[in-house]
């Protein structure tokens, strides 16, 4: 039941690919808290918009 250096290279690959996913994942560079904040203002950003949309929409179907 000998696999060969099928689990080697098995296991090289897997961290290959590993590797790549963490840089992939990192690439901002920022931190928790960074992105955090970010995160949230993009949010409030998107909110507003949506706001100000809801009442320019509201304001044309009372006219």
């Amino acid at each position: 039941m000998t696999r060969g250096n099928q689990r080697e290279l098995a296991r090289a690959k897997n961290q290959k690919k590993q590797k790549e996913m963490d840089k992939n994942k990192r690439a901002d560079g920022l931190t928790v808290e960074q992105r955090k904040l970010r995160d949230a203002e993009v949010m409030r950003e998107k909110q507003k918009k949506k706001q100000e949309d809801s009442e320019v929409k509201k304001g044309q179907t009372c006219k």
